[in-house]
């Protein structure tokens, strides 16, 4: 059990408020008697007393000396409303049962309820009022700009709030504009709704608005898009509040405030997850993540923190990532109970000692190799690290009893032209034959999606270095299409699969409308302030070896079935194979010691869907 930390600020508070509330009972004889307290002396001195015993145990019992008078709101005000009301109550049973004795006016404890509401409330707003908005001594920035925000929701006000807590960073917020018809007319904060997001142009011209601030995390990039194009008219600069998966504490700072990114312009509503699903399977539980240190490993991680596992621990083999992580985790996660270790999956004798000191009761596996050309040129490493990382843990994982196996897999694995996608195809196979060894209800999963947004190594991050260099931009083929999903909403997803206990699934996540990548980099070009085909160059390079020109999600064979997650749904997977150890042990053989020809041959005999050239010329 937490104990609570008194500080001298916490006993001054405390003082000021019990002091305040107790003289607030004569207060309430002065003016039910009309200032008269004849005879009332003595009674008042020991019902003062007697309340101030209670005032003080109901103060310390609902922790009210502990709010930040600073950043008082509805929930501190709130506790007050229970803690008076408490007192009040105590009060008024004791007026009704002393009433032989002591003839007090029964209106006397509704009197000090809500005078003691009024005052202790209004002590507390008065502080926030002084410390946060009035202070005439505080040094105002040199230059206003003049803010219109689009969106008047509790992000958009939200915003506000933070603007007028710091005039110093120069934001003047000025109006709203919102779609919402109820909202047309009103103030929010002071400011007015002037009109719908269409009316942008004429409100920033009419209003002199130097600035768009587009306030909408939960909206659909599709809407979004449709607010830029509308802010780029106005001749204004425009930013934006990050989408609702940065926002999960519901806070809105100055700092978040950012330029817009083509994330923003490709992402979806939030997914509604089932969390009570989600913590049957993690909360109090020892959870290991492998590729903890990786672009969806350690937003699993992230992810995990809301959901109280016992321990989360950290496995992977760059030190300098898991570092990285370790770093995020101690300022961001303090309660976050975790361990670390350095390792490879290849390792089998390595991951037997980690499963014996941990006892791991969910397998998150995210450890992989996944960019395409490299692996086309080291096919053995792919082998190597996809295929028999993932036996070994499967093997493991069914020797040692793990409750939960979720393998992250691919849109890559379905009719694979690539040493990548294969490998990650024979990993599905591997899980669901861990799945017909499960035994007490183990679940052996994998699920698969497409490219996620802002991943290490994916496109994004590299069209925004090609553009920083001043181009130009390349790729590969102009009709090459992608489905792409943000790394939030994957590793959310990746969670609400591992609850849905169908074992030996193979779980494909809805990944949206598919993506021209050759509009998502004109979009990058002009978010960053510069002209497509002017400023900047855009080149064609050709597609490599292993590459396609759109991504499937399910073979021909598979087809879907729905699950209780709208955005979850089951591949009918067709390919499982009988002898699958013995062919994967050919191909582990060959890896180790067989050409580049020889193990894609061996690949195929797995996977008869796997299409290679033999003897291809790669050049990345």
């Amino acid at each position: 059990m937490l104990k609570r930390v008194i500080n001298y600020r916490d006993i001054w508070k405390f003082f000021v408020e019990v002091s305040t509330w107790t003289s607030i009972t004569t207060i309430a004889f002065l003016l039910r008697l009309d200032g008269d307290l004849t005879g009332y002396g003595s009674v008042i001195a020991e019902i003062s007393l007697y309340l101030f015993i209670i005032k003080s145990f109901s103060i310390y019992w609902f922790g009210t000396f502990h709010q930040s008078w600073r950043n008082t709101g509805f929930r501190d005000l709130f506790s007050l409303v229970k803690s008076v009301s408490v007192v009040s109550g105590i009060f008024l049973v004791a007026t009704i049962v002393a009433r032989p004795h002591f003839a007090i006016p029964f209106s006397i404890p509704f009197i000090e309820f809500f005078l003691s509401l009024f005052v202790l409330a209004g002590i507390r707003v008065g502080t926030r009022f002084v410390l946060v908005y009035w202070k005439p001594g505080r040094i105002k920035a040199k230059e206003n700009h003049r803010i219109l925000i689009a969106g008047a929701g509790d992000s958009g006000n939200m915003a506000v709030r933070e603007m007028l807590r710091h005039p110093e960073a120069g934001m003047q917020p000025v109006a709203f504009l919102d779609d919402d018809k109820s909202k047309q007319g009103q103030k929010f904060l002071g400011l007015p709704v002037v009109g719908n997001i269409s009316d942008m142009e004429a409100a920033a011209a009419k209003l002199d608005i130097d600035e768009i601030l587009i306030a909408m995390p939960s909206e659909s990039g599709k809407v979004i898009r449709r607010v830029v194009e509308y802010a780029k008219r106005t001749g204004a600069k425009y930013r934006i509040i990050p989408s609702i998966y940065d926002l999960i504490s519901g806070k809105v700072t100055i700092n978040q405030i950012r330029r817009v990114d083509v994330e923003d312009l490709l992402r979806r509503k939030p997914i509604q997850l089932d969390t009570s699903q989600i913590a049957s399977y993690i909360q109090n539980k020892t959870v290991l993540v492998t590729g903890a240190g990786g672009s969806i490993g350690s937003e699993i991680v992230r992810q995990l923190t809301r959901f109280n596992p016992a321990n989360v621990v950290l496995l992977g083999r760059g030190e300098n990532s898991i570092h990285q992580l370790l770093n995020e985790i101690e300022y961001n996660y303090k309660n976050l109970e975790y361990s670390i270790r350095i390792g490879d999956v290849r390792d089998y004798s390595s991951m037997e000692r980690l499963m014996l000191e941990f006892h791991p009761d969910v397998i998150f596996h995210a450890a992989a190799h996944k960019h395409v050309p490299l692996m086309e040129v080291n096919p053995d490493q792919a082998v190597l690290n996809n295929v028999q990382g993932t036996r070994n843990l499967v093997n493991l994982a069914v020797k040692y009893g793990v409750s939960h196996f979720v393998n992250i897999s691919t849109d890559k694995a379905v009719n694979p032209t690539s040493v990548m996608g294969v490998t990650k195809r024979i990993s599905e196979q591997i899980v669901q034959w861990g799945a017909t060894q499960a035994k007490n209800n183990e679940i052996f999963v994998s699920v698969r999606f497409g490219n996620v947004l802002g991943s290490r190594g994916s496109v994004i991050p590299k069209f925004k270095e090609q553009i920083k260099r001043g181009g130009p931009v390349s790729i590969t083929h102009p009709d090459m299409i992608r489905y792409f999903m943000t790394i939030p909403e994957a590793s959310q997803l990746v969670l609400q699969a591992g609850a849905l206990d169908l074992n030996g699934s193979v779980y494909v996540l809805d990944m949206g409308d598919p993506v021209n990548i050759e509009k998502m980099a004109r979009d990058l070009i002009s978010l960053s302030g510069l002209e497509p085909d002017k400023d900047i160059r855009i080149e064609y390079t050709g597609m490599r070896p292993g590459e396609k020109l759109y991504e499937e999600l399910l073979t021909a064979e598979e087809g879907t079935a729905m699950t209780q997650h709208e955005k979850i749904y089951i591949a009918k997977s067709v390919d499982f194979i009988e002898d699958l150890t013995e062919r994967l042990d050919y191909l582990i053989d060959t890896a180790q010691t067989g050409s580049a020809d020889e193990i894609k041959q061996s690949l195929k005999l797995i996977v008869p869907s796997y299409q290679y050239k033999p003897k291809m010329a790669v050049n990345y």
